[in-house]
């Protein structure tokens, strides 16, 4: 027996694996167009490679795997399918697509939206590693201005900005909403200025664009928390009102975890949302294909 196994050959592992799959070596032969004694000579080839026994001919008609060979089975559908997800790259590249893709979302951007598109994103384009940001404000559209991501999906800026594309792609309802057990919610019908009066959960912005900035910020008590999710938490706990978008309370809504209140001096309306991308960079094919893909299903 060695003790120093050889390096088999990536035809070798192909006939291996066929030889599994169909359950003979007649049969592998006629599958790979080859005589039966050549896929039987690569396989006496492997074992004497490997040093190992890999399948049983003695005991049964057909070749069944020994330990040994369950073993090899695995590490070769691993190498077999690492070569397959090479070649798959390559080709992906000889077309002009992109290798791997960095995107960053607004936090605002509904989950299904997300979920939907980048489910659809996997199945078109099994090749291509994702990176996904998730940030908040003018933070999106920091990470694609300083190259940090190819494509974002950003919430309002004031203005136009220099080398930055922008393309419509929906909008969320963001509404007030506290815990039922809030005054603002209890009170029921609120006069203009009662949210003043009451702490307002804000979320802050982690990049420069709009620092200094607030978007739908009545009240002069805030707590500023960087994640919505945190926000989220913090309302229904009792501990102060905000702004949330739609989607994100709905099945709180539903449940009276939360409350959408009356506020006639806090009308929010829609928050708007557009695909970005630098103008000296533009979207590779799979990234305009996930544009187009938000922008056909924009609300």
């Amino acid at each position: 027996m060695i003790s120093d196994p050889g390096t088999p050959t990536l035809d070798q592992l192909r006939v291996f694996l066929t030889v599994v799959e169909v359950g003979s070596f007649a049969a592998a032969a006629r599958k790979l167009s080859r005589a039966t004694s050549v896929v039987s000579y690569s396989i006496a080839n492997l074992e004497m490679q490997l040093g190992v026994q890999l399948f049983d001919r003695q005991t049964t008609r057909k070749p069944q795997l020994t330990e040994a060979g369950r073993t090899v089975l695995a590490e070769a559908r691993a190498i077999a399918n690492g070569i397959n997800g090479l070649r798959a790259k390559v080709k992906g590249l000889l077309q002009g697509l992109e290798a791997e893709l960095h995107v960053v979302l607004d936090v605002m951007l509904p989950a299904e939206r997300v979920v939907d598109a980048l489910k659809s994103f996997q199945a078109h384009f099994p090749t291509v590693s994702l990176h996904l940001h998730m940030e908040a404000l003018g933070a999106v559209t920091q990470l694609v201005l300083n190259r940090g991501a190819s494509i974002g999906v950003s919430g309002p800026l004031e203005g136009p900005m220099d080398g930055i594309e922008r393309i419509a792609v929906g909008s969320v309802e963001l509404i007030p909403v506290a815990a039922p057990n809030h005054p603002l919610a209890q009170a029921g019908s609120n006069p203009p200025g009662a949210g003043r009066e009451h702490v307002q959960l804000v979320l802050s912005d982690r990049s420069p664009l709009t620092e200094g900035k607030d978007f739908a910020v009545i009240g002069t008590r805030t707590w500023r928390l960087a994640d919505l999710g945190a926000k989220h938490m913090l309302l229904k706990e009792g501990v102060g009102w905000g702004n949330m978008p739609l989607p994100m309370v709905r099945d709180d809504l539903a449940t009276g975890r939360l409350v959408r209140l009356a506020l006639p001096d806090c009308e929010i309306g829609t928050y708007p949302f557009d695909a970005i991308y630098r103008t000296d960079t533009p979207p590779g094919p799979a990234a305009q294909w996930l544009i187009d893909h938000l922008r056909e299903g924009a609300v």
